[in-house]
């Protein structure tokens, strides 16, 4: 970020300033941990957190100005520039939406209840193979994440890929209101985050507000797979190309044939491989040429260059822990993604004849219906191949129950409270050459389980 003054900053957030005298920054951050030398600090309150509590800290490591929305002795602070606003996180919005106007580059926005980071990963591994662009870091998704991401960007880059997340109805608006995007993309519409929103049709209306900030010559993209997503864009009157697997998609992925390790498919006549299991990963392959088609990449190098994307970390990962084979899912959990992982491994078992073992966590933010929606997936897990079902929380234990009552007479299960009960117990139930799938929300962090997984050996 070029240097701004302190003043101009003022001006754009409606910021009262303790000092006449302009000055300048760098930069933005909103942790005063690792804020650097010069940057600005913005004090976002939260509900159990008040970042106007770390001026000090910020101040100590030579922030050039803070941005609060708290009264706070400014007298403590004599050497730095001090901004007060009403509220500190839509001001971080509003400076993020001007420095957005002010660049040439194009941005895409990315929405959906399941496959938006990889979606976006796919997207910029191959556009970036052509032309300079930049993508949100981690899970820069949030209305304090996406505005950092904005401000991040280097303003040389001609492309500026985003992505929305949402747990309350409307964030997207919001987000992209800042973005102002020239293609939104909704990777699709699955029950998730039902707590913040009551119902899948709320859900859907919140997923097409990213067409709020959407420019009037922009790009709606939308997943023809999902027919309630595709009758609300209707409704609402939106002009809008459709990508997926099913036949009235204009854009479509065809002749799909998923391996355990692989997927290859059809785009336009061009045979597409990927290197990572599951119609899930197809279809945000295609949603990713559905963007990439924009900017004037040909379907031959889409093809070649896609062969050599990878999944991140957590998000469909397949290892190999010693004699195990582990698929690592577990960033985030909902029954579509669910049942997509279970896909995967059923089709891995299917080549290495052997035992499968669903390490299965909570799935959060489901609200009402979570006992519902925990007992379905137990039910669809009994009509699996998986043999052994070990469950970590009380929402999981009943899926388990569901299944047991459903599975057949050599189907096992065992339930833990939590996921340090299982890691203790771990080694009593996994055996050499299993396939293993650890799926579950983040509460669980299930990440621990993989580390164990690690420290189990067998004899050879």
């Amino acid at each position: 970020m070029k240097e701004f003054s302190t003043q101009k900053l003022a001006q754009i957030i409606k910021a009262k300033t303790t000092r006449s005298a302009d000055s300048f920054f760098n930069g933005v951050s909103t942790d005063s941990r690792t804020i650097k030398p010069s940057q600005c600090f913005f004090a976002i309150t939260g509900k159990n957190f008040s970042g106007a509590d770390f001026l000090t800290q910020a101040f100590q490591k030579k922030a050039a100005c803070a941005v609060v929305d708290k009264n706070v002795d400014t007298e403590s602070f004599n050497n730095g520039q001090i901004l007060k606003v009403n509220n500190s996180l839509p001001a971080l919005g509003e400076f993020a939406k001007y420095q957005r106007k002010k660049q040439k580059y194009k941005v895409i926005a990315i929405t959906g209840s399941v496959g938006k980071t990889t979606t976006k990963n796919f997207i910029y591994h191959v556009l970036s193979k052509k032309l300079p662009v930049f993508q949100s870091p981690k899970n820069y998704n949030t209305a304090i994440g996406l505005p950092l991401a904005v401000l991040a960007a280097d303003v040389n880059r001609k492309i500026l890929i985003l992505e929305m997340g949402t747990n309350s109805p409307g964030e997207i608006e919001t987000l992209s209101k800042i973005a102002l995007p020239d293609i939104a993309l909704i990777t699709n519409v699955k029950p998730s985050h039902l707590t913040g929103f009551g119902s899948m049709q709320k859900i859907i209306s919140e997923k097409i507000s990213i067409t709020k900030g959407l420019k009037t010559d922009g790009t709606l993209l939308i997943n023809a797979d999902c027919k309630k997503l595709i009758q609300a864009a209707n409704q609402s009157k939106l002009s809008f190309t459709t990508f997926g697997t099913t036949e009235n998609a204009q854009i479509r992925a065809d002749n799909i044939t998923l391996q355990p390790t692989s997927s290859t498919f059809n785009i336009a006549g061009e045979q597409i491989q990927l290197l990572l299991p599951g119609l899930g990963a197809v279809q945000n392959a295609v949603a990713a040429w559905a963007v990439c088609s924009q900017y004037g990449i040909n379907i031959k190098s889409f093809a070649e260059d896609i062969k050599s994307v990878s999944t991140p970390p957590m998000r469909s990962e397949l290892l190999q822990i010693g004699n195990l084979t582990v698929l690592s899912d577990c960033y985030n959990a909902n029954p579509a993604s669910m049942k997509n992982a279970l896909e995967i491994v059923e089709n891995i078992k299917k080549e290495k004849n052997k035992r499968l073992v669903f390490i299965c966590g909570d799935m959060a933010e489901l609200g009402k219906q979570k006992y519902k929606f925990h007992k379905q997936l137990g039910q669809y897990i009994a009509n699996t191949g998986v043999n052994l079902l070990l469950t970590i929380g009380d929402l999981a234990k009943s899926a388990a129950d569901a299944a047991k009552k459903q599975a057949a007479s050599d189907f096992k299960t065992k339930s833990f409270e939590d996921t340090l009960s299982a890691c203790n117990n771990l080694a009593d139930y996994i055996r050499k050459d299993d396939i293993i799938l650890v799926k579950g929300s983040r509460m669980n962090k299930l990440e621990l389980v993989l580390k164990k997984l690690k420290d189990i050996s067998f004899e050879t």
